[in-house]
């Protein structure tokens, strides 16, 4: 950080120094001026604070083509993503529209076609082949078999 002062130029030209000039003690005595210059970091400064100071190293042509990369990796990203979401939704949406009531009627036509073999093995050929629902041929009482009547006929 750096640290301004108002320097009274009046005092310094009364008395015959120039204001550029440093006095003969600093000259020769270095490291005993080093050792007295204080740490000008504060103690309440923050990783972020410092992260934000080093912006100023960075010129602002350099800035701004990060930030414009940056923007257009996120809005890229943004768009990648929504398409994604948009095509999971219409493959699943489908797959319950479509997929799911064309298993459930294969399944009910392969447990149909599993009952009819099971019949065919227990009951013998006379069954399916006389067109008649009954076992044997025997019809209820009170049905003819010249169709179906519906009931309380």
């Amino acid at each position: 950080m750096v640290k301004v002062e108002i320097v009274d130029d009046k005092e310094t030209l009364s008395r015959g120094e120039s204001p550029y000039s440093s006095p003969a003690s600093s000259r020769t005595g270095s490291s005993a001026s080093l050792a007295s210059v204080e740490s000008e970091s504060p103690a309440d400064e923050s990783f972020l604070d410092r992260l934000a100071a080093l912006r100023d190293i960075v010129p602002p042509a350099t800035r701004h083509n990060i930030a414009t990369r940056a923007a257009a990796t996120a809005a890229f990203i943004k768009r990648t993503g929504k398409f994604a979401g948009n095509v999971v939704w219409v493959l699943t949406t489908s797959a319950l529209l479509v997929g799911l009531p064309m298993a459930l009627s294969l399944e009910g036509e392969a447990a149909v076609m599993e009952q009819e073999k099971a019949m065919l093995a227990q009951g013998g050929s006379s069954m399916l082949p006389s067109g008649s629902l009954y076992p044997g041929g025997a019809l209820p009482q009170g049905q003819s078999a010249g169709g179906l009547t519906p009931p309380g006929f």
